[in-house]
């Protein structure tokens, strides 16, 4: 993947990354059939970007999506208010379909239901779904938080299927916790790792 940063240079994603500054691996979770997992610490200003790193989330029920919220109170409630777009590319393992479209029914207009990450999670042997979450200056008192989400799944009807998201959490107030869930059952078994990423 390359980003085009002028009209004759190429940046390629991972020296993109990199000029981020480095990752600074702050705490990971391993689920073994939980509801949901939620980080309640860790997010702060000490950093001015935070990134979740998924691999191989696995849902306990079929074709479950991955999704996730915010929390201003340290994660005593989730459900802040959220604007996003979305859109998703996909192909069936039999080559029967494939296409890029907008999904109107994954995003969110002010609204403080769990955003979808990854959709359709598949939830045989070998299914499971990747990804990973920026959100950007969670503890700014002045702007709303902004997150970029890009994942991958092995769905439950057996297609390959990347979703790309977008959107803000429309507060001011800082953003202290975060908690993902699948939208039916538990997940099953996958590791999420939160990281701290420093100024360039």
């Amino acid at each position: 993947m390359a980003f085009i940063s002028n009209g004759n240079t190429i940046l390629d994603a991972g020296a993109f990354q990199a000029s981020l500054g480095s990752m600074v691996l702050l705490s990971e979770q391993t689920a073994s059939a939980s509801a949901s997992i939620s980080f309640t610490s860790g997010i702060d200003s000490t950093y001015p970007i935070y990134k979740f790193q998924f691999i191989n989330i696995h849902p306990a029920t079929d074709n479950a999506d991955i999704t996730f919220q915010g929390s201003t109170n340290g994660g005593s409630s989730y459900g802040v208010t959220i604007t996003s777009t979305v859109f998703q590319s996909f192909h069936f393992e039999n080559g029967s379909a494939a296409d890029v479209d907008y999904e109107t029914g994954r995003d969110l207009a002010q609204s403080t239901s769990y955003q979808i990450l990854n959709s359709a999670v598949g939830n045989n042997s070998d299914q499971s779904a990747s990804g990973e979450l920026f959100i950007f200056n969670p503890s700014s008192t002045t702007f709303v938080k902004h997150f970029i989400y890009k994942g991958h799944c092995y769905a439950g009807s057996d297609f390959s299927t990347t979703l790309y998201v977008a959107g803000y959490f429309n507060t001011t107030s800082a953003i202290n916790a975060v908690d993902f869930k699948f939208s039916s059952g538990n997940i099953d078994s996958g590791t999420i790792k939160l990281y701290g990423i420093k100024d360039s």
